[in-house]
């Protein structure tokens, strides 16, 4: 799936653009508040949303659009990142863990945030939700459209997705 053209025109951003946009969002968050620098992938072109020994964090739209911006990290990988970025060593799914992966969701979508409340538009955030766990799934239960990046650190991959949908 991909942005749907409602959206890109609404915005004035293509699908693409969009694209990059949550990949210099993604790469401005980790290389500031992680002090690591994730590579990216191609986009994918179907949503991943099976996930196994991995922690994810969301954070909703609503107003003029409503939608989700997540980030799904193996566990492994979300210690590393949570150790980095608090400066000292967290070795088992926690608080802090949580608190980690939820702000980095945060900020993400504060920054597409600003992406589509330019010009005045109507965007709110919700709070951070965080799920974690050996095998779990995440759906979308609308039919909304999606963007969906990987990026590696270390040799270990990640995903952010963006998914949106304009209220009429």
């Amino acid at each position: 799936m991909s942005l749907n053209a409602e959206i890109a025109a609404s915005t004035a951003i293509s699908e693409d653009q969009l694209a990059q946009y949550v990949i210099n969002a993604t790469r401005e968050v980790f290389s500031t508040m992680v002090m690591m620098d994730p590579a990216d992938d191609y986009p994918l072109r179907e949503p991943i949303n099976r996930f196994k020994c991995s922690i994810t964090g969301m954070v909703g739209f609503a107003g003029t659009y409503c939608g989700v911006i997540s980030i799904h990290c193996p566990v492994s990988l979300a210690l590393k990142v949570t150790s980095s970025m608090l400066g000292m060593e967290c070795e088992e799914v926690n608080e802090d863990l949580n608190d980690a992966i939820g702000e980095i969701a945060n900020m993400l979508g504060g920054n597409v945030k600003q992406v589509l409340s330019k010009g005045g538009l109507d965007v709110k955030l919700s709070i951070p939700t965080v799920i974690s766990g050996e095998d779990y799934t995440v759906n979308s239960l609308s039919d909304s459209d999606c963007v969906v990046i990987p990026f590696n650190i270390d040799d270990e991959k990640f995903i952010v997705g963006l998914t949106l949908k304009k209220e009429d």
